[in-house]
């Protein structure tokens, strides 16, 4: 609840406080009415406004005309330009992360990535990830055969994979070059995330390698959009 004998103004703690219950899936879709706001906080209709407002100059809300106000924050935002972990990522929201095998094993297919990590043969970790127990995205991370072998000997539901790789198997991820697209998932895909088959989804897919430039991991993953944003920082030279 907000507190009146805080030095922080009432609209700030309440702006905070809705921030935290969006983050955290109070909401689903839009938040109460302003009047429901003013009843549940004892506040003025100008308090409500001012906390509001600075979400929408955020990015975090927005007003639709006659509908109310929604959410257009995405529960989880991975920052490019740093390799994280999906559990990092996920963590760093303030959710839980949680995995669920779909499939580990020897495989030479696709043939992108036979050319990709230049092999006939590569093992393939297969999961469904999820942020507080909601599907987000599906992860296929493919390997050398001795990497994806030694990774497999580990619990796959909870294992970390990056930090098998970096503590487990003494390996530096050095660097990663990425490519994010958007398309629409398979029929599979739209099942295991829980969306329609006529969605769109975010896909990615990302080669890092090691310190000399060997490649350690290829990986596709499918995210949902309605659960999952990338964001970057950048700036402009002068002359």
């Amino acid at each position: 609840m907000l507190d009146i004998y805080s030095p922080i103004p009432l609209h700030v703690q309440l702006k905070n406080l809705l921030e935290t219950e969006i983050r955290t899936g109070s909401y689903t879709e839009k938040i109460p009415s302003e009047r429901e706001l003013m009843d549940r906080f004892s506040v003025s209709r100008f308090t409500v406004r001012e906390a509001v407002s600075a979400l929408v100059q955020e990015g975090v809300l927005e007003k639709k005309h006659g509908r109310g106000t929604f959410i257009t924050l995405k529960p989880v935002q991975e920052w490019l330009g740093q390799l994280s972990s999906y559990e990092e990522t996920v963590k760093s929201m303030g959710m839980k992360p949680s995995s669920r095998s779909i499939f580990h094993g020897q495989t030479s297919s696709p043939e992108n990535v036979s050319q990709i990590l230049d092999l006939d043969k590569f093992y393939l970790i297969k999961r469904l990830r999820f942020a507080d127990d909601k599907p987000v995205a599906i992860k296929e991370h493919y390997y050398p055969l001795e990497i994806g072998l030694e990774l497999a000997k580990s619990d796959l539901d909870t294992a970390v994979l990056y930090d098998l790789l970096e503590l487990s198997l003494g390996l530096n991820l050095s660097e990663a070059e990425q490519i994010i697209t958007s398309g629409i998932p398979s029929k599979e895909e739209a099942q295991y995330l829980d969306i329609p088959p006529s969605s769109s989804v975010l896909i990615r897919e990302q080669l890092i390698f090691d310190p000399d430039g060997n490649p350690i991991e290829y990986s596709r993953s499918v995210f949902r959009t309605d659960m999952y944003a990338f964001h970057m920082k950048m700036a402009r030279k002068r002359r």
